[in-house]
């Protein structure tokens, strides 16, 4: 038993190191995404439930505009699989480093985000530390970090006295900050430059108040088709 322990301990400090840089990020966006909620009229037990429950961050932003608009369960059911239909690739890597993980399988699935990926998928982790507890910790502490942010952010936000106006930005930032980030690692920017062009396409063919989901699912098509020719050598190490 106090092996057992031992073994979850030694987990727990070897995961946490890695999530650190992932706790000043979450805790701003969170802070920042309970605050737009507190100043679009809605209580602090939405950020707080909603953090907990959906834990997908962009997708957070997004339904509080779902929320405030006209009831159109497809189109918000529509828009979720097109903004996370990236998770179908991180599960498919992720079938291997999941196998034997137990009882915890199922929450690394759900907890499962952009920066738990990145970590769990690239790790070095020690011989010695049970690779089951390392990825469900870090998946776990990062949840922790933009849970309590969100949280924090909707029971302070009535509390804060600036022009809170253009807040709901800080989505687009994101996004930029993702394209950025991709542009990086790509040697012929072939998916970014799909991206773009898709875009700009189905903004002149549907307008700017229409163009999202027809936008994002050619985008989704497009590289489902195109994904071999990207993979070989795209990526940089």
């Amino acid at each position: 038993m106090n092996n057992h322990f031992y073994s979850i301990q030694k987990a727990f400090r070897c995961a946490l190191p890695h999530t650190l840089p992932i706790f000043a990020g979450f805790w701003f966006l969170g802070l920042t995404y309970g605050i737009y909620m507190n100043v679009s009229g809605f209580s602090f037990w939405y950020p707080c439930l909603m953090s907990l429950t959906i834990f997908a961050g962009s997708m957070e932003f997004v339904t509080v505009a779902l929320l405030l608009g006209a009831f159109n369960p497809l189109q918000a059911l529509a828009l979720t699989l097109m903004i996370n239909a990236r998770h179908l690739f991180y599960g498919i890597s992720m079938l291997d480093k999941y196998k034997g993980s137990g009882w915890k399988k199922p929450y690394l699935i759900f907890g499962m985000c952009d920066e738990s990926f990145s970590i769990n998928y690239t790790a070095d982790i020690p011989a010695d530390i049970d690779r089951g507890w390392f990825m469900f910790f870090v998946t776990l502490l990062n949840h922790l970090y933009w849970f309590s942010g969100a949280t924090l952010g909707g029971i302070f936000g009535s509390l804060i006295h600036f022009d809170t106006k253009g807040l709901d930005f800080v989505m687009t930032a994101m996004f930029v900050v993702i394209f950025m980030e991709q542009w990086m690692k790509e040697k012929q920017h072939k998916s970014a430059l799909i991206g773009l062009g898709v875009s700009l396409a189905c903004l002149i063919l549907f307008g700017a108040d229409n163009f999202i989901i027809p936008a994002m699912s050619a985008i989704l098509a497009a590289l489902t088709i195109f994904c071999k020719p990207i993979k070989k050598g795209e990526i940089k190490p």
